[in-house]
């Protein structure tokens, strides 16, 4: 190839790796070193404190493989310590709302976070620069601050939803938060950030600064790690110094299917790429392009996949450390020729909620001139509203998706991950690459990322085009809509008695970013239009 692109969330970040990419560097350190600068300047979205999964494609070395670096509970956890605090479960199904919000805000709710490790393992393994070069962008960024991007404040101001902490409260729950994302308001009182306006986080620059030099053993063993465990357990956090110490990032072969004569690679649990790869079993028995694009009856049928693949998920897929997880069964053809006939003879699937995962994550990906991918997603889930005084980074907080009920695929454990929806994929024509994709947005990541899939293999869409195109989803009973999608589209569906709930937003459901490589090795990249991405032609 004589090209190579990127294409994330944040213009910053984007232009930090195709700097790198300029430079010589592979897509791998490319990425990280726009992970980094993504915790810098979408530092509710990601950072060092977060978790994730990122796929690595590299065909010169024989490699391909999924780091795995989700959040694992604290091993002081125990699987009945919040079962009789339960309030409801949020209707999009990634979550639990608690009494007094235990689980979502404040140092009760961190699970211990794997995407520092990630970042340096893919870096020493993988990458060609060496770890204090792939740092130093996100340590300039950190110096030099960043003005607030409309997403970004948007995302301050209506973040949260279906019971969660409102987001302004977790920003103000830190010293350093109220510090870094509040000003003045003129009245003796104090207001956030606007758009344009600058935060600053030295400290967030100064701990770069210690990990550039040392590595990674000051966060997990030395003296960040100590740090942390002196905040954790002077404030009635689970997390203790020994939690990073036994921390490790998974590693796995990706798992893959066949559509429309493509193989399909995704991520295994606790990823959500089980989910996508049934998704897309089930709908290659439709003939999508025919029964046309966003018309009622091809969501009728998208969504009654989807509703199959949630119900399937919250039944069978946790972490297959602690639950015997039924991959073959779930993406294999026979059970998806059987839920096919289930959908097209009109029956409905069931989503059971207790009552009526938060979009807070990020994405990147990479092609570079040697045809090595990098597609990563990270998140700090719901962030926890957590700083460490001199830290700078906020951590992750992702004890707010387990179950607080004992059994159960999602319940906690001492040490377990829980599901998440990520699923950073990569489609193959025979063996070369043709899509690589992901994208953000919690419970509706698969969702997301789903139709962008099917918008480019089934209806021939630029991939530009067929991340902006309006999307739905159902992860529930209902069906959520966002509000290009005309009333005449969906007045079929509701007549037939579905529930569908009309997004006020214009974007919505998850933020899809990808990059497609033609025949001949030509690239293009879309960036969701609805967060404030850009994708880069090196």
């Amino acid at each position: 190839m004589s090209e190579a692109m990127i294409v994330a969330a944040q213009p910053e970040a984007a232009e930090a790796g195709a700097r790198v990419l300029k430079a010589g560097g592979n897509a791998v350190d490319a990425a990280m070193a726009a992970a980094l600068v993504q915790g810098v300047v979408d530092p509710q979205m990601c950072g060092i404190g977060g978790f994730g999964n990122c796929q690595i494609f590299m065909p010169g070395k024989g490699v391909h493989t999924c780091l795995d670096f989700h959040g694992k509970t604290p091993l002081a956890a125990t699987p009945d310590m919040w079962h009789n605090l339960l309030i409801e479960e949020t209707r999009d199904g990634f979550g639990f709302v608690l009494k007094n919000n235990v689980n979502d805000l404040g140092y009760g709710s961190i699970t211990t976070p794997g995407s520092l490790m990630a970042y340096f393992e893919a870096v020493r393994d993988f990458g060609t620069w060496d770890w204090s070069d792939v740092v130093a962008p996100a340590i300039a960024q950190a110096d030099k601050g960043f003005a607030v991007r409309p997403h970004v404040y948007f995302w301050w101001t209506h973040g949260a939803a279906l019971g969660r902490v409102q987001v302004e409260e977790r920003l103000a729950f830190s010293a350093t938060g109220r510090q870094a994302y509040f000003t003045d308001d003129g009245k003796g009182g104090r207001r956030l950030r606007r758009i344009g306006e600058q935060v600053l986080n030295p400290d967030l620059a100064q701990t770069l600064r210690i990990l550039q030099r040392d590595g990674i053993e000051p966060f997990y063993h030395g003296e960040i790690a100590d740090r942390i465990d002196a905040d954790m357990r002077a404030n009635g956090g689970l997390m203790r110094k020994a939690d990073l110490e036994a921390y490790k990032v998974g590693r796995s072969d990706p798992i893959e299917t066949l559509y429309r004569g493509l193989r399909v690679a995704s991520c295994q649990p606790p990823g959500g790429g089980v989910m996508l790869l049934e998704m897309l079993n089930i709908l290659e028995h439709f003939d999508l392009s025919a029964v046309g694009h966003n018309s009622s009856e091809y969501i009728r049928i998208v969504c009654e996949a989807m509703k199959i693949a949630t119900a399937d998920k919250e039944a069978h897929v946790g972490d297959p450390a602690f639950v015997n997880v039924p991959l073959d069964r779930l993406t294999g053809k026979v059970y998806a020729a059987e839920c096919a006939q289930r959908i097209k003879a009109g029956e409905r699937a069931h989503v059971e909620r207790v009552t009526a995962e938060s979009p807070q994550t990020t994405h990147v990906a990479v092609v570079d001139k040697d045809g090595n991918c990098v597609t990563m997603t990270h998140s700090l889930g719901m962030p926890s509203g957590v700083i460490t005084d001199g830290l700078g980074f906020m951590y992750n907080g992702c004890m707010s998706v387990f179950d607080p009920r004992p059994g159960r695929a999602g319940s906690v454990a001492p040490g377990k991950s829980r599901f998440s929806s990520l699923c950073p994929t990569i489609v193959f024509e025979g063996d070369r690459p043709r899509v690589v994709i992901g994208a953000p947005g919690g419970t509706q990541i698969a969702m997301g990322v789903l139709q962008a899939l099917l918008n480019v293999i089934d209806h021939k869409m630029p991939i530009d085009r067929a991340v902006s195109v309006p999307r739905f989803s159902s992860t529930s009973n209902a069906i959520d809509i966002t509000n290009r999608i005309p009333d005449y589209t969906v007045e079929p569906l509701r007549d037939a008695g579905y529930e569908v709930i009309r997004s006020a937003l214009t974007f919505h459901i998850a933020a899809v970013h990808g990059i497609t490589v033609d025949g001949h090795g030509h690239m293009a990249g879309g960036a969701d239009p609805g967060h404030d991405g850009v994708a880069l032609l090196v």
